[in-house]
């Protein structure tokens, strides 16, 4: 390509579409948006499509990381690290949970050194980003919400009674009902909700949906799909080091480059950008020098400090509580229903002679795809991860809740949670096949402990693009990680408890664990016992951060240390996680600094928040 713009940014993820589209509201500004991927599919736009989105090539970069501590019970003790790969990034194959964090989690970014990230100085950005959509389901903080802004952020219609009864479960356990995104976050005791997701009229609002879309054409705005970005183009040397451009590989396996006036956004994500900033020689010299990489800046933050989280699935049989996988294929629409896995013919050719009985669910099929696609409502508006609960543990960490606990009111099929989980069924339950039965409900109480104390890192595997980078997640690598985890799950466990209705009974206990602690059901479970379910089967909640964090990494400005016209600004600038799900705190990333280079270079933007 070879062209010039002001800005090349690297990456149309949460953040990247987010900048791109913000700059380019001037329109003598000129801007290029790299994407390895290319436009989502249409069942991104569908919530309840959500897990067909992974370890799918075209949407997923399929990456998997040595778990440390836990992961000993996974398809080859890997765990699974997706990350989107189309325009929109992981907010196109992410669960939609809207939580913006605890105030207090900013607030300690402040604290710690991040000058202009404390909770009032981002609020503004999350209130520029959010369509708020009001419901008379939720108690919302009136003051902590904007209805004008591009993300849609709304609760599913219709309300399933079971995510109603987990709020309710969880207030019998104390926790107050209200807005976890508003005042009742700082609620000593806690507070559950409805998820808040980011939908719109029952449709997946991504950064793409949001954000792009809109402005696709735009005359000073260009978009390169298919382009796997090799390296950042830097110049000089010494204490005299730019960014100049953007190299990266073309679908057909060409090479091309592009430059940029005045300054490179590296928007890649918490793994990628790391990735992108080692392949041009900017991270620990040592480290790049093994790979066979050329150290130009001697960063040795690069890749360091990654945080994530972990929930621990606590699955119980909910017959009457819980929705079937029949009615939830049967919403997705009549594909759904096609062999090898359903009733239907694979090849709707062949639907013309159908007996009556499957007539009548493809029929049904066709009338409930139609009533969301034009609605908005029914079981595709979500992805089922519906409800949820915030509180502390009271075990540290004081200025936030250390806790979560998400509520899926589904139980998915073998098949799903062994090629996109990594669980083996046949190890988890007793009888797969009969307990997962698509005829037979069942919900999951995913205890997830919020603040972890653990790192890990992304390093190089190779100094070639195309090869993914070393993830090492280390989770458990800080003993208090363990012990947060199990307080967690013995919450996750009282709620279970308290169900209405006289609670859920036991949790689906994996035979070989339950032989091994000498568990029986009807019994308390053993700190022990929990703690070897969390090291065989706790599964990532796809919230990794902090690779490329302020105060290591970039400046409070995003600026890269060492770099001239060089930004980052994802999730790997977190100098923490944030206490719960991290897509809404990533959006508000790109809106801060589109202000900030904005605010730098003239840029004039509709609207200045900050």
């Amino acid at each position: 390509m070879g062209s010039t713009y002001d800005y090349v940014i690297v990456g149309a993820g949460s953040a990247g579409a987010v900048v791109a589209a913000r700059l380019t509201e001037d329109p003598d500004v000129r801007v290029c948006l790299l994407e390895a991927g290319g436009p989502p599919p249409p069942a991104e736009l569908m919530p309840a499509a959500v897990a067909s989105l992974q370890n799918d090539p075209s949407t997923d970069w399929m990456f998997t990381g040595d778990a440390g501590g836990v992961g000993k019970g996974l398809v080859g003790g890997r765990m699974m690290v997706p990350r989107g790969k189309m325009l929109g990034g992981s907010s196109g194959i992410n669960y939609m949970a809207y939580v913006r964090g605890h105030p207090g989690d900013f607030d300690a970014w402040a604290e710690g050194g991040a000058e202009g990230w404390s909770y009032a100085e981002v609020l503004p950005y999350f209130l520029k980003a959010e369509g708020f959509v009001h419901s008379t389901e939720l108690h919302p903080d009136l003051e902590a919400h904007a209805d004008d802004g591009p993300v849609g952020v709304s609760v599913r219609e219709p309300i399933l009674p079971a995510s109603t009864q987990f709020v309710d479960a969880a207030g019998a356990t104390g926790m107050k009902q209200g807005d976890y995104n508003g005042a009742d976050r700082r609620e000593a005791s806690g507070v559950a909700s409805l998820f808040q997701t980011t939908t719109k009229d029952g449709k997946r609002s991504s950064t793409f949906h949001a954000y792009l879309e809109p402005v696709m054409d735009r005359e000073n705005l260009t978009v390169v799909t298919g382009a796997l970005v090799e390296r950042i183009v830097l110049e000089g040397a010494g204490g005299d080091v730019r960014a100049t451009g953007v190299a990266y590989r073309t679908d057909d396996g060409g090479h091309a480059e592009v430059s940029a006036g005045t300054e490179v956004v590296l928007c890649a994500g918490a793994i990628g950008s790391p990735h992108v900033l080692l392949l041009s020689g900017v991270g620990a010299r040592d480290e790049l020098a093994a790979a066979g990489v050329e150290c130009v800046v001697d960063l040795p933050d690069v890749g360091r400090h990654l945080k994530d989280h972990l929930h621990t699935p606590l699955m119980f049989a909910a017959d009457g509580i819980g929705e079937t996988m029949t009615e939830v294929a049967m919403s997705l629409g009549p594909d759904a229903l096609r062999a090898p896995a359903g009733p239907l013919p694979a090849d709707p050719a062949d639907d013309v002679d159908l007996p009556e009985p499957l007539a009548a669910a493809k029929a049904e099929a066709e009338r409930r795809l139609g009533e969301w696609f034009t609605t908005g409502k029914g079981l595709a508006s979500s992805s089922l991860y519906d409800a949820v609960a915030f509180f502390s543990t009271g075990l540290g960490d004081a200025h936030t809740h250390d806790a979560q606990i998400g509520f899926l009111a589904c139980g998915y099929t073998p098949g799903i949670w062994e090629a996109v989980f990594r669980i083996p069924p046949t190890a988890f339950f007793e009888d797969p096949d009969a307990f997962l039965d698509p005829t037979k409900a069942q919900v999951v109480i995913l205890p997830n402990p919020v603040q972890p104390h653990s790192e890990g890192t992304v390093t190089l595997a190779s100094a070639d693009a195309a090869v993914p980078p070393r993830i090492d997640l280390n989770y458990f690598d800080d003993p208090h990680d363990v012990r947060v985890m199990v307080a967690v799950m013995r919450k996750a466990l009282e709620i279970a408890a308290a169900w209405p209705g006289g609670g859920l009974g036991d949790p689906v206990v994996p035979p070989h664990l339950a032989q091994a602690h000498g568990w029986e059901p009807g019994t308390e479970p053993s700190d022990a016992l929990l703690e070897d379910m969390a090291r065989h089967y706790a599964l990532t909640v796809y919230h990794e951060t902090s690779t490329c964090r302020i105060g290591d990494v970039v400046d409070p400005q995003l600026r890269v240390r060492g770099i001239d016209r060089l930004r980052v600004a994802d999730a790997s600038v977190m100098p923490n996680v944030v206490s719960g799900n991290t897509n809404a705190a990533t959006i508000m990333i790109g809106e801060k600094a589109a202000e900030m280079i904005a605010s730098e270079h003239g840029v004039r933007l509709h609207r200045i928040v900050g």
